[in-house]
């Protein structure tokens, strides 16, 4: 049908995804015309299926839904993004809108409230979670470097102070230091109650 808005689904979790394609296509003027469960693939898919919006998970496997947008923008322009998550953080918002995505919201917003989301999207407008936008203002901007960002993450998949130094290619007291700056500026006692602030404001 012509006037169709071209739909690009990208979540990880089968089940979520295919109960999105099933209520949007219900909606006469949408049409589904791909779906990838990595973000890695995003940007291959959208070059075959030729989508005018694109809605991306923000945590999937091979990328996450931020460097997707990114590459997306980058690949096909024309192609808008709308970010549709779970994970409804400050920083997430944020660093989603600073990647190139036209809107964000959450899961559980309500289909025919998604199905406008996305109209409007392709019109060019930006559409933002309100509640989550609030937040945003509220949070403000994260307070972490990109080398305490990197550290932090490292940390998350417990690795020690040695561990991370490999990872990252640092000495061992440099990533000490970063730890201990990440601690201070996030509130935190320890580095595991740093990376869980950092992931709860959506910083990482």
């Amino acid at each position: 049908m012509s006037g169709q808005i071209r739909i690009l689904l990208a979540d990880d979790q089968h089940l979520v995804r295919g109960a999105l394609a099933a209520l949007l296509s219900l909606e006469a003027d949408l049409e589904v015309v791909g779906e990838v469960s990595r973000g890695d693939e995003v940007v291959d898919r959208a070059r075959e299926t030729k989508p005018d919006v694109a809605l991306l998970d923000v945590e999937m496997p091979g990328a996450d839904g931020i460097t997707a947008t990114r590459e997306l923008r980058a690949a096909l322009p024309d192609c808008r993004v709308l970010v549709v998550t779970t994970f409804g953080r400050p920083g997430y918002l944020r660093r989603a809108l600073a990647a190139g995505a036209s809107g964000f919201v959450v899961k559980d917003t309500p289909a025919s409230q998604l199905a406008d989301s996305i109209r409007r999207v392709h019109q060019g407008l930006r559409v933002v979670d309100p509640t989550l936008a609030v937040e945003s203002l509220t949070a403000g901007e994260s307070p972490l470097t990109a080398r305490e960002r990197d550290v932090l993450l490292e940390t998350r998949g417990g690795g020690t102070v040695a561990d991370i130094a490999r990872a990252l290619v640092l000495s061992e007291g440099t990533v000490r230091n970063h730890l201990s700056s990440a601690i201070g500026k996030t509130g935190a006692r320890t580095r595991a109650e740093a990376v869980r602030i950092a992931d709860a404001n959506g910083w990482l």
